[in-house]
């Protein structure tokens, strides 16, 4: 019998993504053109119409969400975001989330743009490097400022407008708007970043460098060694900044893969354990089975009955 699991692709494109969650027959599809997989931006109201809850999975594309009412909730990684009027919440692509909660009211706007669209003629690559929340691993949330919130609005405005009259086709417009957002964005966000604490700084760095390099690195020395600091300074920063040890962040971050694997792939055991850096299959599902109560091939049986 043909496992449910060989049907899910690894990483969800815009209208794979659509298909999915709103469902076929939803109405929504016909607001989007047929270049929306590189770049669209609508209400939230109208597009975050989901039908069933998102478990975790990844996007090809970036996604920014703009609230200014109501209420949203996301996980990105394994934290909860509820994102209320005049914040926004980022998820870079790439990046594991999942949505359990669709019945929050909320109004906004949602832009979700391909990382290609930000190669060209008003793309700057180092300017691109200072936008924290385009990073896995990055601050997600953004505070908009109330004297900040109408200009932010504004923008959005601009790139619904240019969506709905001719989608991507008019490249350079949408480029323009979307680094005038991020540097609108970058603006409210560095005010939190210069607050933040040397221990804040230090866990910000580690959580990128542990999504970068957990496929091959499980050692808390291994991390410290990259920042320049004692696996004791990187551990007692890290445990001050986010509650959580260094070795737990990298423990959440193996499962967290695994389980993205064991859903999103057709993969053996085995072959998800060499993804996530455990050699030794039987290890990795005592270590599995340690967190998470039951095997990995429990799990994906959980998944195939939901």
């Amino acid at each position: 019998m043909k496992s449910k699991t060989a049907e899910k692709i690894k990483t969800y494109g815009a209208k794979g993504f659509r298909e999915k969650f709103l469902g076929l027959e939803n109405p929504i599809h016909l607001l989007f053109k047929s270049n929306s997989d590189h770049f669209f931006c609508l209400k939230m109201e109208e597009m975050m119409q989901l039908r069933y809850t998102v478990p975790p999975s990844k996007h090809s594309c970036h996604t920014i969400l703009f609230v200014t009412s109501g209420i949203h909730v996301i996980k990105i990684g394994f934290e909860e975001y509820q994102t209320n009027a005049n914040e926004m919440i980022v998820v870079p692509a790439g990046q594991i989330f999942s949505i359990e909660n669709i019945n929050t009211k909320h109004v906004g706007f949602i832009c979700q743009f391909h990382p290609d669209v930000l190669i060209g003629k008003y793309g700057n690559s180092e300017m691109l490097r200072d936008f924290d929340f385009l990073k896995i691993g990055g601050n997600p949330k953004i505070i908009v400022s109330n004297e900040n919130s109408s200009f932010a609005t504004n923008l959005f405005n601009r790139l619904q407008a240019a969506y709905l009259e001719t989608g991507i086709n008019n490249f350079d417009l949408v480029q323009s708007y979307l680094m005038a957002l991020f540097c609108e964005m970058n603006k409210n966000a560095t005010k939190t970043s210069k607050n933040s604490s040397a221990a804040s700084v230090i866990a910000t760095k580690f959580k990128e460098l542990i999504y970068t390099h957990i496929k091959t690195h499980h050692q808390v020395n291994y991390y410290a060694s990259l920042l320049n600091i004692t696996p004791n300074h990187l551990n007692k920063s890290v445990k001050s900044a986010t509650g959580k040890t260094a070795a737990k962040w990298i423990e959440e971050t193996i499962l967290l893969e695994a389980k993205y694997l064991l859903f999103q792939t057709t993969l053996s055991v085995s072959e998800i354990a060499m993804q996530v850096g455990h050699e030794d299959q039987s290890y990795f599902s005592r270590f599995f089975k340690k967190h998470e109560g039951i095997t990995p091939i429990q799990y994906r049986k959980l998944i195939d009955k939901s």
